[in-house]
């Protein structure tokens, strides 16, 4: 077994595979929950006989933190981000690279702390997503990044801005703290299951670059090690997947298209992947046809608006790519920023608008 290293800020240090890499550990990731409680909305966690009957689950519960401030889960580790900075760096302010979730969520965050907060945003990133960005209070910039990934033109254009500006630079994913934040959302849904009366089998998450991914693991590996979580990815973007099938960071270039545009990161951050390699997470993947089914199914069925990043968890658990026969099953619904016309292209309804 592995032996953590603790220092003094609430982290630990994984030796080994995981390249040294600091993982909050379960006093950083309440203290967090703390402290983001009083500024996030406690979303529900919905459960559905009519999901369990269609997968065959014992129980199945939906965290739609789609219904979270901004749209998604994005400002629990954005929030908590930022009451890290020092006075200094709050007068002078921050930026980040996002297509739109990250976006809103630090944006809104940074309204609600006083702090100025510099969007970059990929030039193709939904239009709701920017204005819903601009409308906390935010300066978006556009990055065109032509034929590299997005990601990569984004972040190189926020590093000009930190370092032409005095910026403080932050990473929409690859930071402890971030994770940390994000863990509040496996937090409040262990709290919820606890009151139902009711353990998780299975956790099933989405993942991009990691964030929620690794504070989502840890929390169910501190507090309840006997649920497995699965990370869910677009086909063509299994980076975290392939990541910790190998055990070591792994870089995708597929280029596939995908109507999952949150879901594009081309390799996992190292504080997420070693999150989730330390709770032992797995990863699966879906394709679009299945995101479409699960957007539809949630809309009719549970009376949830998801866009398709955020539906990736329930297409995986409806296409069958995990196993919830005869389990209590929790599957995470992350993220409701979809404009109409987008929403009704993706399902195939765009004639009857």
């Amino acid at each position: 077994m592995t032996q953590d290293v603790s220092d003094r800020s609430g982290l630990r240090v994984l030796p080994g595979g995981s390249g040294g890499v600091a993982v909050p550990d379960r006093a950083a990731l309440h203290a967090a929950f703390t402290a983001t409680s009083r500024a996030t909305q406690r979303t529900p966690l919905l459960e559905s006989e009519s999901l369990a009957r269609e997968i065959g689950a014992a129980r199945v519960f939906v965290k739609p933190e789609s219904l979270q401030w901004a749209g998604s889960f994005k400002i629990r580790g954005a929030y908590w981000r930022l009451m890290q900075l020092t006075a200094a760096e709050r007068s002078r302010g921050v930026v980040a690279y996002s297509s739109g979730n990250f976006a809103q969520g630090l944006a809104a965050a940074g309204r609600a702390q006083g702090v100025p907060v510099t969007i970059v945003m990929p030039v193709d990133a939904p239009v709701t997503k920017r204005q819903a960005t601009e409308g906390f209070g935010a300066r978006v910039v556009a990055s065109d990044h032509g034929a590299r990934p997005r990601e990569e033109a984004a972040s190189a254009l926020a590093q000009a801005l930190a370092r032409d500006e005095g910026l403080v630079l932050l990473h929409p994913f690859d930071d402890p703290d971030i994770v940390a934040g994000q863990a509040g959302a496996g937090l409040e849904a262990l709290e919820q299951l606890d009151r139902a009366g009711a353990h998780a089998d299975l956790a099933i998450c989405p993942v991009g670059g990691g964030g929620l991914l690794g504070g989502v693991s840890l929390a169910f590996h501190y507090d309840s090690p006997g649920t497995r979580v699965l990370a869910v990815e677009p086909e063509g973007y299994d980076a975290m997947g392939a990541s910790l099938a190998d055990g070591e960071i792994q870089r995708v270039a597929s280029g596939l298209p995908t109507i999952c545009d949150a879901l594009q990161a081309t390799q996992p951050g190292a504080a997420p992947f070693a999150a989730a390699r330390a709770a032992g997470v797995e990863g699966v993947t879906v394709s679009d046809d299945a995101v479409r089914a699960a957007m539809r199914f949630a809309f009719e069925r549970l009376k949830l608006v998801l866009e398709p990043s955020g539906a990736v968890a329930l297409a995986a658990a409806m296409d069958q790519a995990v196993p919830t026969g005869g389990r209590t099953v929790l599957i995470y619904a992350t993220g409701g920023n979809v404009g109409v016309e987008d929403f009704a292209r993706f399902l195939g309804l765009s004639g009857a608008l």
